[in-house]
């Protein structure tokens, strides 16, 4: 009798999107995954994966040349070629935001440079992405631990063209209508944003990659804000924009 209960109030599970019934994406989602010249691999954090809110099961189930790793760093064998051939390894590059000690290209930047680089090729070769998914806490911590790794595949650290605002309370998990999952910074997006914005830029037919997958994930964020609550700015974020905003409002007086 108490299994029968269980299994009554058990939340139902789409065989195909892995997803609560009541939330399923299959009416969205690609009803073929969509072909990229770039080969996508994502390291996902452990702790990340089980994120309710976690985007990166958006991007395996729609795009068809990406691999997701389970792990907190990357290691030589995810990215060694296909069979363990003597193939050359594709021009590798890897997003994550600037930093004063680590600077990164814009990822318009880089395609110029890569279109300058190969102009006298009429195909120039296919692009590997990196991404690293996890809390921005964990995900610079598994960039530092992966950077031998990165520098022996010759990666080149890119981020988007907006610019990261440290000083500013972060956006939601989707910036234009979104109030679900406050990120920690302003210009600040979720994994499948980021590698939809990515794609965007350096695919041949990236604009209508780009729009295929931000409709997946903003049908994801008006299901899911049927069920959560609005997150609230978070405390050290509101203290520090009072601080900033201190000096600006004694000038005014």
């Amino acid at each position: 009798m108490e299994d029968e209960q269980d299994a009554h109030h058990r939340r139902q599970i789409c065989d195909n999107c892995d997803r609560p019934n009541a939330i399923c994406l299959c009416h969205v989602l690609p009803a073929d995954l969509i072909p990229t010249n770039t080969e996508i691999i994502i390291l996902h954090h452990p702790h990340e994966s089980r994120h309710k809110l976690n985007t990166t099961p958006l991007l395996t189930k729609s795009l068809l040349n990406v691999t997701r790793i389970p792990a907190r760093r990357l290691l030589r064998r995810h990215i060694s070629t296909a069979g363990g051939t003597a193939l050359p390894a594709p021009p590798t590059i890897y997003l994550f935001p600037s930093s004063p000690s680590s600077p990164a290209v814009t990822i318009s930047e880089f395609k110029s440079l890569n279109l300058l680089n190969h102009r006298e090729i009429s195909n120039p070769p296919p692009l590997r992405l990196i991404v690293f998914d996890a809390t921005w806490k964990h995900a610079k911590e598994m960039v530092k631990a992966s950077e031998v790794v990165l520098r022996e595949a010759g990666a080149v650290r890119v981020c988007l063209d907006t610019e990261i605002d440290a000083s500013v309370s972060g956006g939601t998990i989707y910036d234009s209508e979104l109030v679900l999952r406050k990120e920690p910074f302003g210009g600040c997006v979720t994994t499948a944003e980021a590698v939809a914005r990515c794609l965007g830029a350096i695919e041949p037919d990236g604009e209508e990659i780009e729009r295929k997958l931000i409709s997946v994930l903003k049908e994801m964020v008006r299901f899911q804000s049927k069920y959560l609550k609005p997150m609230k700015p978070r405390p050290k974020l509101l203290k520090k924009r009072f601080q900033n905003q201190q000096p600006l409002e004694q000038e005014e007086e």
